[in-house]
């Protein structure tokens, strides 16, 4: 069987098993797995392969457990409370050729026992796990009816995860220093150098030495302008072709829960008004810059004229010129110092509609989250950004501009939800709890296939078009629910947060979807479409891409206390669980690097040049030994791609997309449609990533 083959739809039960069994055989030639031999770019073998060691007085016997991706929509899978999950890839040699050997999975403190499947030599597939820390036992059994086990022990091993342990005494003593500081620093209310001190998350404890980092830029927010005019929502603009459109950017008073700030809008909207256009339509939008600081507007996934990119500083006018050759859901946002502006309320959405399954109402949701003390919004950094080593982290999440959204439904209403993740860094893990959820399309289009998810993964700058059937009364929440990591105590807790309510009245709908929404439709157009690039989906990688990150300058503690750290990375930091050494690092000391290994160059010094018209294979390898690992929302200027494989699991659903989340120590290829001409960026989207230069640029002639 060959790669293509193992496309196949992903919500068929036969077809599961085949994937089931193309994991465990390994079948899909060229793609670097965790537990292949390793390799500088390939997947990470210390996060994602488990060594089984063989228990006292057992000879021969050995083993490996890969964690493998199970195949879905997204690029990381999880439960919908967060938790990671994992299909264990067993490959064992020198069991006894007679007997039953039984796996299972058990947390730490080993209360309870999962029954994972017998095995044997060779590689199998076995049932998902969804612990945050497990050990891995194989037992020797009478029968493979077993419940519990009951059998001598014969090969054992802990998942990464479990490398995390409380507290030693070089991290306290690493802890103490600078208490004095700390001290200092407590007594002058919290502040120091003009900073206001940054919200702590609920139950996670600091070292003194960690409260006494600060920034060392100057805090920025825009001057209180009481004559601003006040923010106002969003209006809906619906174009024709060759219509014109007039956005500003200038200053607003925002009111958020009570307190007025002097934030940023467009056409002193929240958000951006959203502009509705129809396929193969082109506009004209005369921008007008009234900031204090240079501006521009990047048209966010749209196939456009390079001319107009967005990426070019705008002083105080400029004309785009904006054509839309394809359906989807795009935003639109500034590209200079984006961990400011952007986070300040620059950015809208742009809709081209696309043929979904039929559902009763729409709701287009811009998602963000501010960082907000007790004085007020907490001050950016001026001549470089802060929170340059994870991104900078709100607590109080927006949809559409507004905490505590709401709807009113009747029952059994189907709503199609366009979500779109406007936040500076965070990855948000979204659900409706009690209510059916299902993926039907992405950044630029359908899915081939549309699939039932429990949550919706969606990194920075990512879309994702998901049809909800509300059909019991009473309130459902839509809620962000993570696993989030206690660095110092070595433990995962949970994290919700509630973005709105959605009311589902007694009142029944009068045109009832549920015959339609059940079934799972097949964008048969999407499939025809993508006919000419499935030749090119075997094909080794053109181009590797390195994502990793340089230091320089850091204080003393953050530098020892995250090598320490480093020990794990989890596939998605979820949430700002090291807030102090993350605020107080900027710019000047953290560099986010894309390497070329082939060249050796970096960043912009990167100068790819692709022909026209040939479909690009590219490898994104997320580095496991940089100084702190993580995700990275990767996004393309002026292209659209299909992931095809994560970690060596081939994609079975594919949708055209313009942004990828690469998880920790992982290896996602893509195909990219080098079909639009000139020179573009490629960059990650967080946006403090971003500005501590994580970026490069390539060439379509």
């Amino acid at each position: 069987m060959r790669c293509r083959n193992c496309r196949l739809n992903w919500n068929c039960a036969v077809t599961k098993l085949v994937l089931i069994l193309v994991l465990a055989a390994g079948i899909c030639e060229g793609q670097a797995r965790p537990c292949d031999p390793q390799t500088p770019l390939g997947p990470s073998h210390d996060l994602y392969c488990i060594e089984l060691v063989a228990a006292p007085g057992v000879t021969g016997a050995s083993g490996r457990v890969e964690l493998s991706i199970p195949p879905g929509p997204f690029t990381v899978a999880v439960t919908p409370d967060g938790r990671s999950r994992f299909i264990p890839i067993v490959a064992l040699s020198g069991l006894p050729d007679t007997g039953v050997f039984v796996a299972w999975a058990a947390p730490p403190q080993m209360d309870s026992l999962i029954k994972l499947g017998t095995v044997k030599n060779g590689r199998v597939a076995l049932r998902v796990i969804d612990l945050d820390k497990f050990n891995l036992l194989i037992t020797a059994e009478r029968s493979a009816r077993v419940r519990e086990p009951r059998g001598r022990v014969i090969l054992r091993g802990q998942s990464p995860s479990t490398r995390l342990f409380p507290p030693d005494l070089l991290e306290f003593s690493l802890g103490n220093m600078g208490q004095g500081q700390a001290s200092a620093d407590h007594h002058e209310h919290g502040s120091s150098g003009g900073w206001p001190m940054v919200p702590m998350p609920a139950g996670i404890t600091m070292l003194p030495s960690e409260m006494a980092l600060r920034p060392e830029v100057t805090p920025y927010l825009p001057v209180a302008d009481t004559t601003a005019p006040l923010a106002r929502p969003r209006e809906v603009i619906r174009l024709s072709s060759g219509d014109t459109v007039r956005l500003s950017a200038n200053l607003v008073r925002r009111v958020l829960n009570g307190r007025t700030y002097t934030m940023f809008g467009y056409n002193g909207q929240y958000p951006g008004p959203l502009i509705e256009a129809a396929r193969g339509s082109e506009i004209v939008v005369q921008f007008t810059n009234q900031l204090p600081d240079l501006s521009s507007i990047h048209w966010h996934g749209i196939r456009l004229d390079n001319a107009f990119d967005g990426v070019d500083a705008v002083d105080r006018t400029f004309t785009y010129q904006v054509r839309f050759p394809d359906a989807g859901i795009y935003w639109y946002h500034p590209h200079l110092r984006e961990d400011i502006q952007q986070e300040l309320g620059l950015y809208g959405n742009l809709l081209v509609r696309s043929e979904y399954g039929p559902a009763n109402r729409e709701e287009i949701l811009m998602l963000d989250d501010l960082l907000v003390g007790d004085s007020g919004l907490i001050p950016l950094g001026q001549e470089s950004p802060t929170h340059a080593l994870m991104g900078r982290f709100g607590n109080l999440f927006l949809v559409n501009g507004e905490p505590g959204y709401r709807l009113s439904v009747l029952g059994g209403e189907v709503v199609r939800f366009y979500f779109t993740n406007a936040s500076n860094t965070r990855t948000l893990n979204l659900s409706f709890p009690g209510a059916r959820m299902k993926v039907v399309a992405s950044d630029a289009g359908p899915f081939e296939n549309e699939a039932w998810v429990e949550s919706v993964v969606i990194g920075p700058a990512e879309r994702y078009v998901v049809h909800v059937r509300f059909d019991r009364p009473g309130e459902v929440a839509l809620v962000n629910r993570v696993r989030g990591l206690d660095h110092l105590f070595g433990r995962f807790f949970p994290e919700v947060d509630t973005l709105g309510l959605v009311s589902v009245g007694r009142e029944r709908v009068s045109r009832d979807l549920g015959a339609s929404f059940a079934a799972l439709r097949r964008d048969t157009a999407t499939v025809t479409a993508l006919e000419p690039y499935r030749r090119f989906l075997d094909k080794a990688p053109d181009k590797t891409l390195v994502l990793t990150l340089e230091t320089q300058g850091l204080p003393y503690v953050t530098e020892r206390l995250m090598q320490l750290d480093s020990i794990y990375f989890a596939p998605v930091e979820w949430s700002g669980t090291m807030p102090m050494m993350n605020w107080a690092s900027t710019g000047r000391q953290v560099r986010w690097v894309l390497k070329d290994p082939e060249s050796g160059k970096q960043n912009m010094d990167i100068d790819w040049r692709f022909p026209r018209g040939e479909p690009v294979k590219l490898r994104l390898v997320n580095e496991r030994r940089a100084f702190h690992g993580m995700q990275h929302p990767i996004h393309l200027h002026g292209q659209r791609f299909l992931v095809l494989a994560v970690n060596g699991v081939p994609n079975p659903d594919l949708v055209w997309k313009d942004t990828v989340l690469v998880p920790a120590g992982m290896v996602v290829d893509i195909l990219l449609d080098s079909a639009n001409p000139g020179q573009w960026m490629l960059h990650c989207h967080i946006a403090e990533h971003l500005s501590a230069g994580m970026m490069m640029h390539f060439t379509v002639n």
